[in-house]
């Protein structure tokens, strides 16, 4: 079955102190173009996580988010240094007394001091430990899992379509044949009636019949007809073989492209020509969609 290259997954996962989110979206793209967003307690294992997706999903414009939602509590709340604190207020008051400035008044001299660098800020150093990691690069699995599992889907549709498409132009190549035949009959009576009635002149009728099997050879699409069935055939088969084969449907519609122009011009026939036209849109329908197949 094939897979589109469209998809979306997410999934979280639940610690004490936090919220793990991992979200990743594709679209269709010649190769993988992977972007990741990871929090930094995270980023020492962003090549592990890249070669997850690059694993899993090969090809596709990829947008790869990884964040954390702090839980709010008593115990996670930031801190106040108190040890820097102490020191701020101790310089302050050493310089008020060396400089001979004033030191602030009572009720200001809180806020004063947790106005001062640093005072708020969480210092401590987080390590990311081997239990935490699994548990976030389970939920990084589940994630790229709901992708693929909606690229599936997406990739069902998109067979269905060509599928469709494919039984439209082969309805369509069948229903050339009858004018086909009317088309010899037309091309000989033309030339007939322009040497007789328009030219009034006698001619060698065994040379123009000759001149007629030339002028007929030129025009017979027998072959064209041939390959473009064969190609409808490959591509079918092609859909059957699993996935990766979107760049092989592609090159398989240009074929089919080639053979539909070739019909075209040497139809010389306007019911020919009409079918050809709807071949030709059947194909473009096709021709669009295949590049969202991975």
């Amino acid at each position: 079955m094939i897979q589109s290259m469209t998809g979306y997954g997410k999934a979280t996962v639940e610690l004490p102190d936090k919220k793990i989110n991992v979200e990743i979206k594709s679209l269709n793209s010649k190769a993988m173009d992977l972007s990741a967003r990871i929090a930094p307690l995270y980023r020492e294992k962003e090549m592990e996580i890249r070669n997850e997706i690059s694993r899993k999903l090969e090809r596709g414009k990829v947008d790869f988010s990884l964040w954390i939602e702090k839980k709010e509590s008593a115990e996670s709340a930031t801190p106040i240094n108190q040890t820097l604190v102490e020191g701020y207020y101790k310089q302050i008051c050493a310089i008020s007394e060396n400089l001979g400035i004033p030191v602030p008044d009572a009720t200001d001299w809180f806020a004063t001091l947790l106005r001062m660098p640093d005072v708020m800020t969480k210092n401590e150093t987080q390590e990311l430990s081997e239990e935490e990691w699994a548990v976030v690069y389970s939920a990084v699995e589940k994630a790229v899992g709901a992708l693929v599992d909606f690229r599936k889907q997406e990739g069902a549709a998109l067979e269905k379509k060509f599928r469709e498409k494919i039984s439209n132009i082969s309805h369509l190549l069948e229903t050339i044949a009858p004018y086909e035949k009317e088309r010899v009959a037309k091309v000989k009576e033309r030339i007939t009636d322009a040497l007789e009635k328009t030219l009034s002149v006698d001619y060698d009728k065994n040379r123009l019949e000759q001149e007629l099997i030339y002028y007929i050879e030129k025009l017979d699409v027998n072959e064209e007809k041939q390959r473009l069935g064969n190609h409808l055939k490959y591509f079918i088969n092609t859909l059957e073989t699993g996935t990766g084969q979107g760049k092989k449907l592609g090159f398989i519609a240009q074929e089919m492209g080639r053979e539909i122009n070739t019909l075209g011009s040497k139809s010389n026939h306007a019911e020919m020509q009409k079918i050809v036209v709807q071949m030709k849109d059947e194909l473009e329908q096709i021709k669009e969609q295949v590049l969202n197949v991975m």
